[in-house]
């Protein structure tokens, strides 16, 4: 049964602002509502949740990548279950970000671009949790409202307690970028970094995402016989720029990796924006080098060996501490990397697997099944659910995901016939308006650009890369009219079902 969603606004009204430890506007603690007692109360799990900021699904040693060295995840696949079909349900960071901590879709939530606030009156799963009892804190980054040029990001009443603030790797933020904070009171100033090879001369130590891992670490430690806790782990890496600490990056050398995925051609029946990054990103493609293409892959994966270092560090202590068989552990990421694949790098309005497909793994040993691969359909909205239903709270009216625990528990091996995904970039120049929708099933996938009048279409078994657009293909309009239709019903399925319906008329 759902719990009443205005009885819970009610605990509390959100409170003065005030500065929070990361300088960030952070509102007041709210009283916590009672939750289970007992040895109930003692058997609600604790949960490191550790995202990865632009790291691709493909980026994983002993699943699906040989040249990335990530031992670590490659040990806790063997522990966990793991989702080798897990989708955003935004390609950038804000609107799925607010998606995956609400259980809501970005549409839904008002962060439908990165820009964009999420709305007061959304429900992350850390403020519901720490409503029954959870003691929440944050390394890292959030980005659930603007923060460029120097702004602070404005928090909503988001349950978190511990709140160690770290966007990005700029010191644009004095006094509030956490992570540059604590460097002064080392005595470290961060290095201007070379534009060749990309290595930062720095011991990896002093990295963000070490310093993320180790406001985990003092949290969980913090925490031991306290709980029940959730750790929220943010680390920039692996997002652009590529400045993996040179440490890492000497590992890898380029004339070993692959090119990126991309023929010569494929452009030509695709929507002109994807024509548009080929030449002019940060990053332009036709502007680089076939060896310069593979300096920025060996940089992405020293930064995701890192990553995979620093999840190894808070797994050991996790189990040090003897939390571990009540520690639900969660490895993800926020969106994915074009990486060169198709012609273009960074992320945007697109919708490839390489850019909304993301690593998903989830251990809890009390209960998960260890070592599981699950080859089903799933969504990040579906992460909200999970959690609540794993710490025997209600789910809350307004989430929309699906919970994953039949999944987790072996006991089924599908979950969904499709994923959902959007992108509504929508500026003060509505002709710069950017709104798509895509639908994947396992065997097509279907994009629409509903304000450029054109599209994408993917035959996945015939063409797993989706090089070939067949969009405008003769051949193809049964396959089309049929997506199309599915894709409509999965918009027509993501409107807002709050406020629900309390009596027949």
């Amino acid at each position: 049964m759902a719990v009443n969603r205005r009885d819970l606004l009610r605990v509390s009204a959100l409170a003065a602002r005030m500065a929070s430890g990361a300088g960030a506007q952070a509102p007041a603690a709210r009283p916590k509502q009672a939750g289970p007692s007992g040895p109930a109360r003692r058997e609600m799990p604790n949960v490191l949740w550790v995202c990865s900021d632009q790291q691709r699904f493909d980026t994983i040693a002993g699943l699906n990548n040989q040249h990335v060295r990530t031992p670590h995840l490659r040990q806790f696949m063997a522990e966990a279950a793991t989702f080798t079909h897990a989708f955003v349900q935004s390609p950038v960071c804000t609107p799925s970000r607010a998606s995956f901590l609400t259980g809501r879709y970005p549409h839904i939530t008002g962060a439908r671009m990165n820009g964009t606030r999420i709305r007061p009156t959304e429900r992350l799963v850390t403020r519901v949790l720490a409503d029954f009892g959870y003691t929440c804190g944050l390394a890292g980054k959030l980005h659930l409202s603007p923060c460029s040029g120097g702004k602070v990001e404005d928090r909503i009443d988001d349950g978190y307690s511990r709140f160690w603030w770290s966007h990005d790797l700029q010191d644009i933020w004095p006094g509030h970028n956490m992570w540059h904070v604590w460097l002064q009171s080392q005595g470290v100033t961060w290095p201007k970094p070379p534009s060749d090879p990309w290595g930062v001369p720095v011991d990896p130590k002093y990295t963000q995402a070490a310093w993320c891992a180790d406001r985990a670490i003092q949290f969980m430690r913090e925490q031991r016989g306290f709980g029940p806790w959730l750790m929220s782990v943010n680390m920039f890496q692996p997002h652009h720029p590529f400045l993996p600490a040179k440490e890492y990056l000497d590992r890898y050398d380029p004339e070993k990796l692959p090119s990126p995925a991309y023929k010569p051609g494929e452009l030509d029946s695709k929507p002109p924006h994807q024509r548009s990054a080929h030449n002019g990103t940060a990053y332009p493609f036709s502007k680089l080098s076939d060896l310069e293409r593979r300096k920025i892959t060996a940089a992405y994966y020293a930064m995701i060996e890192q990553v995979d270092h620093e999840f190894g560090r808070m797994l050991k202590d996790l189990g040090d501490t003897g939390q571990a068989d009540n520690t639900i552990v969660i490895f993800m990421s926020d969106h994915g990397e074009m990486l060169g694949d198709h012609g273009f790098y960074l992320k945007g309005c697109h919708f490839y697997d390489c850019s909304m497909r993301v690593p998903l793994m989830i251990r809890w040993p009390k209960r998960f099944s260890a070592g599981l691969k699950t080859d089903a359909l799933v969504e990040m909205v579906d992460i909200v659910p999970t959690l609540l239903e794993a710490a025997g709270i209600p789910v809350i009216e307004g989430i929309q995901g699906r919970s994953l625990t039949a999944l987790l528990e072996g006991k089924t091996e599908e979950h969904r016939d499709s994923v959902y995904m959007e992108s509504y970039s929508m500026p003060a120049r509505r002709e710069a308006a950017m709104m798509a929708t895509s639908v994947r099933t396992r065997t097509h996938k279907m994009t629409v650009y509903h304000s450029m009048n054109t599209g994408e279409l993917y035959d996945l078994r015939k063409d797993p890369g989706e090089f070939r657009n067949l969009w405008d293909d003769p051949g193809s309009r049964s396959a089309k009219e049929e997506m199309m239709a599915r894709l409509v019903a999965r918009m027509a399925e993501t409107v807002d079902p709050l406020p629900v319906q309390k009596s027949p008329w």
